[in-house]
C-alpha cells in the first residue's frame, strides 16, 4: 500500500478544481483505495483532491510587505477593476529590441489582479498568525471593519497562492501556470466569489445569554452578594429565613470606609510599581507585540503583611473591617462601576488591534465583557493589576489564561476582581465569626491533606502548562506526549493534561471544598462557595472547549478522544 504524504488535520494548500489557484485547506481524511484526499476549504467547502493537487505550506514563499504595485491607483488603495494583460497582447516593454523580446515577455508576464479578500475566521485571543514560522506583517487600520484592497501577483513561473488568513488583510503573492485570457476571467470571478467580510461577533455567538444575560448579571450579582452577606449575619442563616431584613441604603454607605478602600487600592498600586521582581513577556498579541509584565506579587505580599503586622503592633483595630464588611462591599462595588465606565470610554478611542476578540460591537455587551484587551496607563496594566493585587495576591501564572489572552477588561473582570473574589472567597471566614464550629484534630488533618492535594494538582497543572507554552522544547518536558495542530502549536496529552482536560479546575474545586468543610454541616450557606465555583468552572470549561475546538479543529477532537474526561475523572 503506497504511503500517504499528508496527515489528517494538517493545513496545506489545495488547488481549486478547474483553475490553477491554490487555497488554504485542512486535510480531513484519505482514501487508500482511490488515493484521494478529502479536504475542507475556509468557507466550509469539502472536496476530494489528488495528492499532486496538494502542496505543503512550506513550499509557498511570502512576498515581503514592502513590495508595492506599479499602478498609482493601486498604491492609493482605490477600488479599481482588474487590469491584467492577456497573454496574447504584447506588453509595451516587449517593443524594445528583438534580441531581448523573449526575456521581456517573461518579465512582463507578471500581472496583478486586485481583489478584496478578508478572513472568514478571526484569530483567537492574543495568538499571532504565522507564515513559515515568521510573524506576519499587519498594517494598522483603526477604522473598524473597513474593506481593504488586496493585491495578488500572477506569474507563469510556478503554480501557487500564498494565502494566510489574519484579522488584517495583506498583500499575497499568486503565481499561476500557463494562464490564458479565459483563465484570467475565471480567476477574477473565482476570487470575487470567495470574498469574505470581517464582521463583529454574531448575536448567537455572544456568551452569558447575550445582551439580556449580561444585563441581568450586572444588576443581579451585586444584589445577590449583599443578600448572602446579610444572611451570614443572621442568628439563624437557614434558607427558610430568606430573604433577610434589608438595611437602609444610608446605613451601607460610609465615606470613611470608601476612603479606607481607596487607601488600600493605592498602597497596592505603589507596591506594584516598585522596580523589584523580574520582567517577563506575555503571549504574542495580534500584531506580533509582546507586552511586558513585572512579577513582584510575592514582594507585594511580604510588604502588605509587614504593614498589617506593624498596624497591629500600633494598636489598630482590624475588627473594623468585619464590622463594616457590608460598607466595604458597597465601596468596592461603586469603585468597580466607576472603573468600568472609564474603561469603556477609553476603549472607544483604542486602535482596532488593541480590542478584545470577545468584543461584539454592542455597547451593553462590550461594557460587560470588556472592549479593550489590555488597557494601560503608560506601563501600568490595569487588568493585570486588578487581577492580582487588590483582591487576590500571589496568582502569578496568569499570563496564559483566558482572562488575559481573550477577555477584555470591563465590568465582568472588574467586579470579579475587586468585589466578588475578596468578599465571596472569604465568605467562610465571615460566616464562622457569627457561627463558630469546632473541628476535631482528625477532621482538621483530613481537611489540610485535602487542601494540599488540591494545591498540588492546581499548581502542578498550571506550572506544566505555563512552562510548555513558554518553551515547548524544554528538555524537562521531553517526556510529555503531544498532538500537533494546524496552528503550528502542540497540545499536551500526557502529564496532568492527560489525566483530565482541565486538571487545574479539578485542583481548584478540591481546594474550594477544603475551605468550606471547617464550617460544619449545620447550614448549606457556607457551601455556596463550592456550589458557585463548580458552576463557574463548568461554564468556563464550556467556553474553553468552544474556543479550543474552533482554534485547533481535528487536533482538539483527537485530544478529546485521548482524554475523555473534562474535569472530574470517570464523572465529567
Amino acid at each position: 500500500m503506497p504511503s500517504r504524504k499528508f496527515a489528517d488535520g494538517e493545513v496545506v494548500r489545495g488547488r481549486w478544481p478547474g483553475s490553477s489557484l491554490y487555497y488554504e485547506v485542512e486535510i480531513l481524511s484519505h482514501d487508500s483505495t482511490s488515493q484521494l484526499y478529502t479536504v475542507k476549504y475556509k468557507d466550509g467547502t469539502e472536496l476530494e483532491l489528488k495528492e499532486n493537487d496538494i502542496k505543503p505550506l512550506t513550499s509557498f514563499r511570502q512576498r515581503k510587505g514592502g513590495s508595492t504595485s506599479s499602478s498609482p491607483s493601486r498604491r492609493r488603495g482605490s477600488r479599481s477593476r482588474s487590469r491584467s494583460r492577456s497573454p496574447g497582447r504584447p506588453p509595451k516593454s516587449a517593443r524594445r529590441s528583438a534580441s531581448a523580446s523573449h526575456q521581456a515577455d517573461i518579465k512582463e508576464a507578471r500581472r496583478e489582479v486586485e481583489v478584496k479578500l478578508t478572513p472568514l475566521i478571526l484569530p483567537f485571543g492574543n495568538s499571532i498568525s504565522r507564515y513559515n514560522g515568521e510573524p506576519e506583517h499587519i498594517e494598522r487600520n483603526d477604522a473598524p471593519h473597513k474593506n481593504t484592497q488586496e493585491k495578488f501577483s500572477l506569474s507563469q513561473e510556478s503554480s501557487y497562492i500564498a494565502t494566510q488568513y489574519s484579522l488584517r488583510p495583506r498583500r499575497e503573492e499568486v503565481k499561476l501556470k500557463e494562464i490564458d485570457s479565459k483563465e484570467e476571467k475565471y480567476v477574477a470571478k473565482e476570487l470575487a466569489v470567495r470574498t469574505f467580510e470581517v464582521t463583529p461577533i454574531r448575536a448567537k455567538d455572544l456568551e452569558f445569554g447575550g445582551v439580556p444575560g449580561v444585563f441581568l448579571i450586572m444588576f443581579g450579582l451585586p444584589v445577590f452578594l449583599f443578600l448572602l452577606l446579610l444572611m451570614c449575619k443572621q442568628k439563624d442563616p437557614s434558607l427558610l429565613n430568606f430573604p433577610p431584613p434589608l438595611p437602609a441604603l444610608y446605613e451601607l454607605w460610609e465615606t470613611r470606609v470608601f476612603g479606607v478602600y481607596l487607601l488600600w487600592f493605592l498602597i497596592q498600586v505603589l507596591f506594584y510599581l516598585l522596580p523589584i521582581g523580574k520582567v517577563v513577556e506575555g503571549t504574542p498579541l495580534i500584531d506580533g507585540r509582546r507586552l511586558k509584565y513585572r512579577l513582584n506579587g510575592f514582594y507585594a505580599f511580604i510588604l502588605t503583611s509587614a504593614v498589617i503586622g506593624t498596624s497591629l503592633f500600633q494598636g489598630v483595630e482590624f475588627h473594623y473591617v468585619y464590622s463594616h464588611f457590608l460598607q466595604f462591599a458597597l465601596a468596592a462595588t461603586v469603585f468597580c462601576v466607576v472603573l468600568s465606565v472609564y474603561l469603556y470610554m477609553r476603549s472607544l478611542k483604542a486602535p482596532r488591534n488593541d480590542l478584545s476578540p470577545a468584543s461584539s460591537g454592542n455597547a451593553v455587551y462590550d461594557f460587560f465583557i470588556g472592549r479593550e484587551l489590555n488597557p494601560r496607563i503608560g506601563t501600568f496594566d490595569l487588568k493585570y493589576f486588578c487581577e492580582l493585587r487588590p483582591g487576590l495576591i500571589g496568582w502569578e501564572a496568569l499570563l496564559t489564561t483566558m482572562d488575559i489572552i481573550h477577555d477584555g477588561f470591563g465590568f465582568m473582570l472588574a467586579f470579579g476582581d475587586l468585589v466578588w473574589v475578596p468578599f465571596i472567597y472569604s465568605f467562610q471566614a465571615f460566616y464562622l465569626v457569627s457561627h463558630p464550629n469546632e473541628v476535631s484534630w482528625p477532621m482538621a488533618s483530613l481537611i489540610i491533606v485535602l487542601k494540599l492535594c488540591g494545591y498540588v494538582i492546581f499548581r502542578g497543572a498550571n506550572s506544566q502548562k505555563n512552562a510548555f507554552r513558554k518553551n515547548p522544547s524544554d528538555p524537562k518536558l521531553a517526556h510529555l506526549k503531544t498532538i500537533h495542530t494546524s496552528t503550528g502549536k502542540n497540545l499536551l496529552v500526557s502529564g496532568w493534561w492527560g489525566f483530565v482536560r482541565h486538571p487545574n479546575y479539578l485542583g481548584d474545586l478540591i481546594m474550594a471544598l477544603a475551605w468550606s468543610l471547617p464550617c460544619g454541616f449545620n447550614h448549606i450557606l457556607p457551601y455556596f462557595y463550592i456550589i458557585y465555583f463548580t458552576m463557574l468552572l463548568v461554564h468556563r470549561e464550556a467556553r474553553d472547549e468552544y474556543h479550543c475546538k474552533k482554534k485547533y479543529g481535528v487536533a482538539w477532537e483527537k485530544y478529546c478522544q485521548r482524554v475523555p474526561y473534562r474535569i472530574f475523572p470517570y464523572i465529567y
